[in-house]
């Protein structure tokens, strides 16, 4: 079991001060070779030896993709090329990609957070481990990968795609595990029906979602079709990749792993730290990276912290599930829109399946959101009473949690596009 008690345990002073030393040691090895770090801390004043508490790092600047983007790929690593040992780069939707790079150092931290987040929620070296995540530059699968190996469990590298090959593994290989997007897992659970099994066929008793947003209403969905408990953890190519926090058996919350990044809350617009317990934009130091080492690191996830020790017995503050990003959420006639608050709405119907479109226009001088939603049933469509009777439903909740109106569409099952990677949702035409 690997189960790093004395560190997960730690009491809140212990912490900081572990965090004060890293910190010291980061922003020196940053300054000293960064070129890009030694340039914007000397504009702003900050020579390391100014770094005293941890609230000094309120004098360093923010760090942002526009920033790792501009110097692409390798003119943000602190090490020569001859000690990094891996690179990994996201999958960016416009641009160049973000470039990361990892030390053997790095890569042995990496292994250790992941295997320390499994573990937390409930696996261990007893797991048949199947990745459902796509291989290659994405830091998921591989991060997943070698923290499951870590622990002891039998891993699986299935990759994504092919989803009626993956059933067949999962059923076959006694897979216990899981690692995949929530929409991915859950439409491997379609898959299954279509091919004439039911849960009780398959051995899988655990979860670890990842990648994606995972509402409480989509988790509850996968639950239910896998007869598994799911997890949720976070983390990203420019922080690490997965490890960075993931949820305990209690689920109350991800468990940071703050011996390893330093968190903070601040609003998106002024750009102040925020009280704890507050909730805005996530920033984050990475205090142990040797290669690619970030300041400050601007994650634009809205999150809020609670640094309350958990039931569980660790004592690393918890941040809850993001609930948007800040260059996601939509301006929608004034009103801030997140796709996950529609997507609460959506996945709590049971007449309706989880899978789900939102089309945004701008038509007469006025935005416009239209959900398009998957019907359980066909049928339905050929009943135009009770199919507008389910339509003015979702429309009246929707508005609810909104506040505004969206026009809803009820489709055909099936008809709408299936992501073996990060679901995209959205189709903004503005």
């Amino acid at each position: 079991m690997f189960w790093q008690k004395e560190i997960e345990t730690m009491d809140r002073k212990k912490i900081e001060a572990v965090q004060l030393e890293r910190l010291q040691w980061l922003v020196k090895h940053c300054y000293q070779n960064v070129r890009f770090y030694h340039d914007r801390l000397d504009k702003a004043g900050v020579t390391p030896e100014r770094i005293k508490t941890l609230s000094d790092i309120q004098y360093i600047p923010y760090t942002t993709k526009e920033d790792i983007r501009d110097h692409y790929p390798f003119g943000m690593f602190a090490v020569p090329m001859k000690q990094v040992i891996r690179i990994h780069a996201s999958s960016g939707t416009t641009g160049k990609p973000t470039v990361v790079g990892y030390t053997r150092s790095d890569m042995e931290n990496w292994s250790n957070l992941v295997a320390r987040l499994a573990v937390a929620a409930g696996a261990s070296d007893e797991d048949i481990a199947q990745i459902s995540f796509g291989y290659g530059l994405f830091t998921g699968a591989l991060g997943l990968h070698q923290g499951l190996e870590k622990i002891g469990a039998a891993v699986i590298p299935s990759s994504s795609g092919n989803t009626e090959k993956q059933v067949m593994l999962m059923k076959d290989f006694g897979t216990t595990l899981i690692v995949g997007t929530p929409s991915y897992v859950l439409y491997m659970s379609e898959v299954a029906k279509e091919m004439g099994y039911t849960k009780d066929d398959f051995k899988i008793r655990l979860g670890l979602m990842g990648s994606e947003g995972c509402t409480p209403e989509m988790r509850d969905k996968i639950e239910e079709a896998w007869g598994l408990f799911a997890t949720d953890n976070y983390g990203m190519s420019e922080l690490i990749g997965p490890g960075v926090s993931g949820e305990c058996e209690r689920r109350e919350g991800m468990h940071i792993a703050e011996d390893h990044f330093l968190c903070e809350v601040i609003n998106s617009s002024s750009l102040e730290v925020l009280p704890r317990g507050e909730t805005g934009e996530l920033v984050v130091t990475t205090l142990t990276k040797e290669a690619f080492p970030l300041l400050r690191y601007r994650t634009k996830d809205i999150t809020r912290i609670n640094y309350e020790p958990c039931a569980c017995g660790r004592t690393m503050a918890r941040m809850d599930k993001i609930k948007g990003r800040s260059d996601d959420m939509l301006k929608i006639r004034g009103v801030n829109v997140f796709p996950s608050q529609i997507e609460s709405v959506i996945v709590s119907s049971k007449s309706v399946s989880p899978n789900y479109q939102l089309v945004v226009r701008h038509e007469g001088f006025r935005d416009t959101l239209e959900v398009n939603v998957e019907l359980v049933d066909g049928t339905l469509l050929e009943r135009f009473s009770e199919l507008e009777a389910l339509e003015s439903k979702l429309k009246a909740k929707l508005h609810t949690v909104l506040g505004i109106d969206a026009k809803v569409n009820l489709v055909e099952p099936k008809s709408l596009e299936r992501f073996a990677g990060k679901a995209k949702r959205v189709v903004d035409l503005r």
